[in-house]
């Protein structure tokens, strides 16, 4: 039997953003596991080699009940040394933890003196296995489970991997995983089941810095990725998955690029092929991201929610039964089948689809857009830039929206809503406020306007440009989109006040 000791510590006061990486990572795990030891946990179940992602993790918590989930991942909250980890709490629903949990976590780090621990605990991750001690009379279990069978074997249960198997023996794919987690699920999914040749995932080795590479699934940071596909026009399906596995990027032959709204309005029109899902209910997507698959839910007549940006809201409508599908415009999109967003099942919703219709990516995209219209949609981001100047944007653009006669003869344009965005929750009741100002146009057309990162480092204003067509569904995005462009500027006047030329970021 061991003992637990306390330990003592100051109460937190600061927290600094960062990077991104996986450095301290198995440290952290050593320092859980005492931590969980002497605070009466019964069972902790860790990937080997300390990798799990975090669609897995959602997965876990929910299949074994667990009544929570501890991710290290710098994406979340980054802290450390060189701002290169970070930790966040999925709750027993197997989704991120909601503002109440976390605002008690915060509350108690700042009055903290003390912690207990139990010393000398040594757990291989490397070895599969189970390892049992007594501390203080109560059992501890830590159990080193394989990473990826759990998350395969529900995987299995949702797709048919037959089917999906066959059609790619003659479609070949290109999987990156950006040397983040997802290496071991793609590598045992896309080439150990469903049959794809050796070199098909690359990048697949989940190393702590990502061997140098931005793990953020977009054109920017999978340019070499784009190239590649330029190259090998065989390729007819790609995809790109960010550090901890929850979100990609989808691109079809010749690095056709579908952009996440579009991707997940698609997947919604098909959803209901799919047989595990029995029924879909409804459909929800964040705030800033296209109304592309609201279209698609008003003609499936399926409930279409909008909720403000943070995965966390999802949750509740999934777990109301409200919802079947979401998604969100910065490359996020994930179902029921767990609480997290999740960029494997969407590759794989992807070629499922493809495979039982026997078709491409691009074919897929403008067979949509003859059925629903298009939406063409972009985001102009202004980074690092002085936050005063930024709330004096912000302050501007709403002034301009209060006077409505003054707001469509500045934009030429009948407006139908101009607001700040505010969500009261379905499920709970509970209202969040502030999140975003809002200009709808009554020809689909609509502008968002979004604050964010008002810290020491800066401040980051975020504009979501959105225009529909009907019958115009063939034009460049960025020639469909001078029209918002020249009207967000006269709206906001962002060049003249933050001092700029543009945008820092165009997506």
């Amino acid at each position: 039997m061991v003992k637990r000791e306390k330990i003592q510590t100051s109460p937190f006061s600061d927290q600094k953003p960062g990077g991104d990486g996986r450095y301290g990572t198995t440290q952290a795990i050593a320092t859980i596991i005492s931590i969980a030891a002497a605070n009466g946990v019964g069972r902790l179940l860790i990937g080997q080699n300390g990798i799990l992602s975090t669609p897995a993790v959602s997965c876990l918590i929910r299949k074994y009940s667990a009544i929570g989930g501890i991710l290290l991942t710098a994406s979340h909250n980054p802290g450390g040394p060189e701002a290169d980890f970070g930790i966040k709490y999925n709750g027993k629903n197997g989704g991120p933890a909601p503002d109440k949990i976390t605002n008690k976590i915060y509350d108690i780090s700042k009055e903290l003196t003390h912690f207990y621990n139990v010393q000398g605990i040594e757990v291989d991750l490397h070895e599969i296995g189970v390892h049992k001690l007594e501390v203080e009379g109560h059992e501890f279990v830590v159990e080193v489970i394989d990473s990826v069978s759990d998350y395969l074997d529900l995987m299995k249960e949702v797709f048919n991997f037959e089917q999906i198997g066959t059609f790619l023996k003659h479609f070949p794919i290109l999987i990156n995983c950006m040397n983040g987690v997802t290496g071991p699920y793609a590598s045992r999914i896309f080439e150990d089941e469903l049959g794809c040749p050796p070199g098909t995932v690359i990048n697949k080795i989940p190393l702590e810095d990502f061997g140098g590479i931005h793990p953020d699934p977009n054109l920017t940071y999978a340019a070499d990725m784009l190239q590649l596909m330029l190259e090998r026009e065989e390729i007819g399906f790609g995809t790109a998955y960010d550090g901890d596995g929850d979100r990609n990027m989808v691109l079809g032959k010749k690095a056709f690029f579908v952009n996440p709204s579009d991707s997940l309005a698609v997947l919604a029109a098909y959803l209901k092929s799919v047989p595990w899902f029995k029924e879909v209910v409804g459909v929800a997507r964040s705030m800033p991201t296209s109304m592309a698959v609201d279209r698609v839910a008003e003609a499936l007549g399926l409930a279409c929610y909008e909720v403000p940006t943070g995965w966390k809201y999802f949750g509740n409508l999934m777990d109301a039964g409200k919802i079947s599908l979401c998604g969100e415009e910065s490359f996020g999109t994930g179902s029921t089948h767990i609480r997290e967003k999740d960029g494997i099942w969407t590759s794989l919703l992807w070629l499922s689809l493809l495979s039982s219709k026997k078709t491409d990516v691009e074919t897929t995209l403008k067979s949509h857009w003859s059925e629903f219209g298009r939406n063409y949609y972009g985001r102009h981001d202004y980074e690092n830039v002085d936050t005063t100047k930024a709330n004096e944007v912000m302050i501007r653009i709403e002034k301009v929206m209060s006077q409505l006669d003054e707001l469509e003869i500045l934009t030429g344009k009948n407006v139908t809503l101009a607001d700040n965005f505010s969500y009261s929750d379905p499920v709970d009741g509970s209202l969040s406020t502030n999140q975003g100002l809002r200009i709808l146009f009554s020809d689909g057309s609509r502008l968002v306007f979004r604050l964010s990162g008002t810290g020491s480092q800066g401040a980051t204003v975020r504009v979501y440009l959105e225009k529909y067509s009907k019958m115009d569904i063939d034009i460049d995005t960025q020639e469909a989109l001078k029209e918002m462009v020249s009207i967000y500027l006269k709206i906001s006047d962002i060049y003249k006040i933050l001092g700029v030329e543009g945008p820092t970021v165009i997506t």
